[in-house]
């Protein structure tokens, strides 16, 4: 099942703990009492990471090569935006870009099998409704696919079997609703392969471009597999229980299309991969971790057969099906101690690109010839090259009802020096919530987590229930708890750290994104005395209106909304969802909160931070409002990014006392509008001004 994206915007192993709670032998009577060791002293604060080096454009990102193995490509700036740039494979000094945005940049793209084409995508103004486009490398021409207004347009697939044309759901038609559509790329002409009739949520294709599956939501929030019945209709395949909807379900073909991929959670806990032959029903299993679900697969690039499969507990770990591979993930593994991935593969399956990253170390891309060894290519982020960034330690924290909260703990310099992951000395902690709530935290580099740590806090990053990634019962576990258990893991992982010696409790903040700023506004309201302040990034503030302004095209998911956080279509379910909203207690707020806002954002609508603003005035509670007019769910331009993070840094060190970089010309190029609360961060009215003047100019 095609899920709509959730509320989401975007680590050497552990045991941190904290001093010895042996008892000291006794001392004979006449002996001098042996004074108490002192505790260790902070050591020295590292040098101040520009705020440009972490949140800035990368140099290079999303490094791939075409399926002919002619061309690399990467997203690079051009006059500060990101723009897709080719270069020949062996000639990578001469790539030009070949897309000419000028507004929010380019991020995702990708090759289709035509030779010299390659598509992207791209929303204006962070609305989300993405068009996609294709160019031809040979006469530069670009051709929007779907040039519709209000279309968010969704691959459904290439393949070499066809490589003129791509599958594309497009929801002109019916805003609810996608249809399917084969489209030419060099005409872009467009042929209907499905009409939405059956308020089908996904369309599941071969490389043939077979429509062979489809998933419907079903009003107990489960969901049916379909069939075509050769009658321009359905017919059911299975059932899968509202408990394993969003941890089962069908995948790729085959090549060949005799066997599809299955990832399965019914009768289990974690998902599994399986092969099943359709046919038949028989079922093979593939891959299993009873830690950790699957995290993601490789398949070989003419056959569709997978090779090799992740799961990701602590950290992802890779493992070949296919003993022809694994020599090359050995080889690949080798590269460090982070963690790779595989970013592209040509069809001959001859060339890999490969990316090497740990949380201190950001993404370095290679070449990978099979047979040889990896080539360096790039580094996404070259400025932080010998920049004092700091390790992440996974860490297994209980909560008060006995679940194991996989958790990323990262310590600032200045209280770990040595980087073994025990604090030596208690510092600030920032609680950074991750969002969804449908998603989770991983190990990796992130430029948050360094940013707060080399400004001298620590960092906690919690997957409390409702976390994807660790089985079906984990998610389960968070129905009807937001505000609820889904908070209590958070302070449970609070109490812990304080328990390691890794903070006090009166020097804790929280902070997070979308679910993660729902649960910044919960801690402020709900458990007002916990956290010395918040900064809430588009988090909702009332979850009734949060439902009523949903997008039209999240109608096949709202069974899952209902039945895990509450149902806003009858009374007793609004009445619910009002107890468990901030804005419901706001006069509770009585610490320093920060909201940041994206006013085109489709998911979490800017009625979500100016209600909540308003009710704070109203009692006349502060509260520093930062809105960005050419934004939406989270911050794509680099300008608002730093602009964002700049007002955050000076708002965290007045409550916190961490390291400040001043603002100094982080606003240029940046939509950032204040309004309300300007002066509740140093400098921030004084910087207003001069952006002001500057545009003016």
């Amino acid at each position: 099942m095609r899920r709509p994206l959730l509320l989401t915007v975007g680590l050497a192993l552990a045991g941190c703990s904290g001093p010895s709670a042996e008892p000291t032998p006794a001392k004979p009577a006449a002996a001098k009492p042996t004074p108490a060791a002192a505790p260790p002293a902070a050591a020295a604060a590292p040098e101040l990471i520009p705020r440009e080096a972490l949140f800035g454009n990368p140099e290079r990102a999303n490094v791939q090569i075409s399926p002919d193995g002619k061309y690399l490509s990467w997203v690079a700036p051009v006059d500060g935006v990101l723009n897709v740039h080719v270069a020949p494979a062996n000639e990578p000094a001469k790539a030009r870009a070949v897309t000419s945005d000028k507004a929010r940049g380019i991020v995702q793209y990708f090759w289709t099998f035509k030779p010299d084409t390659l598509l992207y995508l791209r929303d204006t103004g962070g609305d989300e409704d993405f068009h996609l486009h294709a160019v031809d490398l040979a006469s530069g021409q670009s051709r929007d696919l779907s040039p519709f207004p209000k279309t968010r347009a969704q691959v459904n697939g290439v393949s070499h079997l066809h490589p003129e044309s791509v599958l594309v759901r497009m929801n002109d038609r019916d805003p609810q609703w996608h249809d399917l559509y084969r489209v030419d790329l060099a005409t872009g002409e467009r042929t209907l392969l499905a009409r939405n009739d059956s308020k089908i949520a996904g369309h599941i294709t071969d490389s043939d471009f077979k429509l062979r599956l489809a998933t419907r939501s079903r009003e107990d929030g489960g969901i049916d597999v379909l069939q075509p019945d050769g009658k321009n209709g359905w017919k059911e395949l299975e059932q899968i229980p509202f408990d394993d909807s969003l941890s089962t379900g069908y995948g790729g073909f085959t090549t060949d299309g005799k066997t599809a991929y299955l990832r399965e959670s019914r009768d289990r806990n974690t998902i599994a991969l399986y092969a099943v032959d359709l046919d038949t029903r028989e079922r093979k299993l593939v891959f299993e971790d009873p830690r950790a679900d699957i995290s993601g697969v490789l398949a070989d690039p003419k056959t569709g057969v997978v090779q090799a499969v992740a799961a990701n507990y602590l950290r992802e770990e890779w493992k070949a099906v296919d003993p022809g591979i694994e020599t090359d993930l050995k080889k690949l593994q080798a590269l460090g101690p982070g963690v790779i991935s595989v970013g592209a593969r040509t069809l001959d399956d001859k060339t890999w690109i490969v990316t090497y990253s740990a949380a201190e170390a950001p993404a370095t891309y290679y070449r990978y010839d099979r047979g040889g060894e990896p080539q360096k290519l790039f580094s996404a982020r070259p400025a932080l090259d010998g920049k004092p960034l700091v390790k992440q330690w996974p860490q297994e924290i209980p909560s008060r009802d006995g679940l194991t909260l996989v958790s990323y703990l990262s310590l600032p310099l200045q209280a770990d020096p040595d980087q073994d992951g025990k604090a030596n000395t208690a510092v600030p902690l920032v609680l950074y919530v991750h969002g969804g709530p449908w998603g989770r935290d991983t190990y990796g580099y992130a430029p948050s987590p360094q940013w707060l740590a080399n400004r001298g806090y620590a960092v906690l990053q919690v997957n409390y229930r409702g976390s994807t990634g660790f089985g079906k019962d984990f998610v389960n576990k968070s129905n009807y708890e937001w505000s609820g258990k889904m908070h209590d893991d958070l302070l449970d992982a609070v109490k812990w750290a304080v328990k390691q010696g890794v903070t006090t409790e009166d020097q804790v903040a929280i902070m997070g994104a979308s679910y993660g700023g729902y649960a910044t506004l919960v801690g402020l309201t709900f458990t007002p005395d916990t956290f010395k302040c918040g900064v809430d990034v588009v988090g909702p503030s009332n979850l009734n209106t949060l439902f009523a302004t949903f997008p039209a095209y999240w109608a096949s998911f709202m069974q899952q909304w209902y039945g895990r956080v509450g149902d806003s279509r009858t009374d007793e379910g609004k009445k619910q969802l009002l107890e468990r909203s901030p804005i419901s207690r706001v006069d509770r707020i009585k610490k320093p909160l920060l909201i940041a806002q994206g006013a085109n954002d489709p998911r979490v609508s800017q009625a979500e931070s100016d209600q909540i603003v308003t009710a704070m005035q109203a009692k006349k509670i502060p509260v520093t409002y930062v809105l960005f007019p050419d934004e939406g769910h989270g911050f794509a331009r680099p300008e608002n990014n730093k602009a964002f993070t700049a007002v955050a840094e000076g708002f965290l060190g007045a409550c916190l006392g961490g390291r400040v970089e001043p603002i100094g010309k982080d606003f240029t190029g940046s939509s950032i509008t204040v309004p309300a609360g300007a002066d509740g961060v140093s400098g921030l009215t004084a910087a207003l001004q001069s952006h002001t003047q500057q545009i003016k100019k």
